[in-house]
């Protein structure tokens, strides 16, 4: 018999206006000319180490991949990173669904962040309407049009809305592909409900985002550079609404993973950059590199020459190039330095903030292109030439 599930319909979602926030792009954005806190010699070897290394993989055109947890975008970062994709240093953006949440509520209305601890207790917190709605409603229709995640999110944003389709045209879908492609008639039908449930109306839906020039998603979208969300159930406020459907999550989300993964494939003399992520990171790297190392064997080949940067806030004693402390060793249980001391390669660790390292980072990179023409380079590649 099947157990009792909480009914989200008769949840209390009130309107996004009407939620305190503690975080305002116009405000917190990081600039790119913007002075990070100094570092010391060490650190400041380590931060030279990554330029060499990117330089190098660009050269090869290896993937230069950077992962990032949801502070990155909180803390107004996303035109660091916008630049460092336009310049050519990064080719895959990569993210948790609290990362998509918060960029896409700046490109909505300007503002995130809720105070957890308060809206916990009055039983508000994550139960907004236009986050639940527009974001469950952007990955609803993005699974069946056949995009990721992110991809998902950011076309939502860049176009400013979606298209609905008719329930005539979705039920039509499911016939005709039941039996050649039971995937996209399983994608119509996931929509189909939501059409149903909600009573949407075929046709554009408009939604205007005024500071989708600050979206992370809607620039990747724009600018044709991969923007992956790697989400676990139940981890992030939209699955408090009922334009939730996780089948249609789990659809996008595979789609970002496998792209990810194929990315993690061209790692050959390529960058791993992850800033600030302590489990998302880690877990869908290790999983990604191993079908990777999976295909290479059987080509008679291995990946070796991947290079991977850790940045976070943890100060940590063991040195990581001498591979991962013993049990009996507090830095053991770091995480994301220990899954990577793993992954064969070189690996780096630096404490630091995520603002401090990624302005310093693009700072140092944009000199080396003021001294030896990479900005001419990079532009051309951004252009396709």
């Amino acid at each position: 018999m099947p157990f009792p599930q909480m009914d989200r319909f008769k949840l209390n979602i009130k309107p996004l206006n009407q939620r305190k926030h503690k975080a305002w792009i116009e405000r917190d954005r990081i600039l790119p000319t913007a002075k990070p806190r100094p570092f010391s010699v060490e650190a400041e070897k380590l931060i030279d180490e990554v330029v060499a290394c990117l330089q190098k993989a660009r050269a090869a055109n290896a993937s230069r991949m950077l992962t990032f947890g949801a502070h990155a975008i909180k803390n107004g970062l996303s035109p660091v990173l916008i630049e460092l994709v336009k310049r050519g240093w990064i080719t895959h953006l990569a993210t948790n669904g609290a990362g998509i949440i918060h960029d896409w509520e700046f490109a909505y209305q300007g503002c995130s962040s809720e105070d957890v601890r308060l809206y916990v207790d009055q039983g508000q917190f994550g139960i907004w309407q236009e986050t639940g709605f527009y974001l469950n409603l952007a990955l609803n229709v993005g699974a069946w049009e056949g995009l990721g995640y992110g991809e998902s999110v950011g076309k939502f944003v860049e176009t400013e809305g979606a298209d609905i389709p008719s329930e005539a045209d979705l039920v039509a879908a499911v016939e005709e592909n039941l039996q050649s492609d039971p995937d996209k008639a399983a994608a119509a039908a996931d929509l189909l409900l939501k059409v149903r449930q909600f009573e949407l109306e075929p046709g554009r839906m408009r939604v205007p985002h005024p500071h989708k020039q600050f979206g992370l998603q809607s620039n990747m979208y724009k600018l044709n550079v991969p923007f992956t969300s790697h989400p676990m159930v139940g981890h992030d406020i939209i699955y408090c609404h009922p334009m939730n459907h996780v089948a249609a999550i789990g659809r996008a989300a595979q789609r970002d993973f496998l792209v990810f993964a194929q990315n993690v494939a061209n790692l050959e003399n390529g960058v791993y950059l992850s800033v600030g992520s302590a489990v998302m990171s880690p877990m869908i790297f290790e999983k990604s590199l191993s079908m990777t190392q999976n295909l290479r064997i059987q080509r008679g080949e291995h990946l070796d020459s991947h290079y991977m940067f850790i940045v976070d806030l943890q100060k940590s004693q063991w040195d990581w190039s001498k591979g991962e402390p013993p049990e009996d060793n507090p830095d053991y249980y770091l995480r994301y330095c220990k899954s990577f001391a793993r992954m064969g390669g070189t690996m780096r660790y630096l404490s630091a903030d995520n603002r401090d390292f990624l302005l310093r980072l693009l700072q140092k990179l944009e000199g080396i292109e003021a001294t030896d023409g990479w900005k001419a380079r990079g532009k051309a590649m951004q252009l396709g030439e």
